[in-house]
């Protein structure tokens, strides 16, 4: 079996189901940046290998996170009532109150927020922090689709919506474990004028 179908050559693509969608959908938009906050889990796994500092059961958190993040793509792309609904794993408030649960571990480990804090410091954290911004992203294209009155199960957008809290306290805790500070924002710090020369 080859990998190409040819079947989305003319800018369509199949739901889980069988409905086909133009690619430009709101639906494909949702479910598909899902896709993306998956890959971006995945690099945030292989930075681990290199941390040098103890996560602990970070990358088995987020290997799970990502498993919940095909299930919530599924979930986004199958229609209320499509035949194939009976195989998915639709996301509830059970989902999200583990990661409710998990937040809470994280934070009572993590320094005190005091205020916004710049993403950054190890390759980790900010690619957990890259990986917030997508999670909201990808909550607004679910409510988009919802308020277009597509059916959409609320849940998997509560869901996301945890998700993006939970991400950014795991990026502050990875810093905080591997010894790094956290620069904080600065009202209206910006670059002065004049700064404009050559690189040195």
């Amino acid at each position: 079996m080859k990998l190409y179908t040819r079947t989305g050559d003319a800018g369509e693509t199949g739901l889980y189901g069988p409905q086909r969608v133009p690619k430009s959908s709101l639906r494909v938009e949702a479910y598909g940046t899902v896709d993306e906050l998956s890959s971006l889990l995945g690099v945030a796994r292989a930075h681990l290998a290199a941390d040098p500092a103890d996560l602990g059961r970070l990358g088995s958190d987020l290997a799970g996170l990502q498993n919940a993040l095909f299930d919530l793509g599924a979930d986004l792309a199958t229609l209320p009532g499509s035949p194939t609904e009976a195989h998915l794993s639709r996301l509830s408030a059970a989902d999200t109150a583990v990661l409710e649960q998990l937040t809470d571990l994280y934070q009572a480990q993590a320094p005190a927020f005091t205020g916004f804090v710049h993403p950054g410091g190890t390759l980790t954290a900010a690619t957990l922090q890259l990986a917030r911004a997508v999670a909201r992203r990808a909550e607004r294209a679910g409510w988009r689709l919802a308020e277009a009155g597509e059916g959409v199960n609320v849940e998997a957008l509560v869901y996301l919506n945890r998700l993006s809290d939970l991400l950014f306290i795991m990026g502050r805790w990875a810093n905080a474990r591997a010894g790094v500070s956290e620069a904080a924002w600065a009202v209206g710090a910006r670059l002065e004028s004049g700064r404009a020369g050559p690189a040195e």
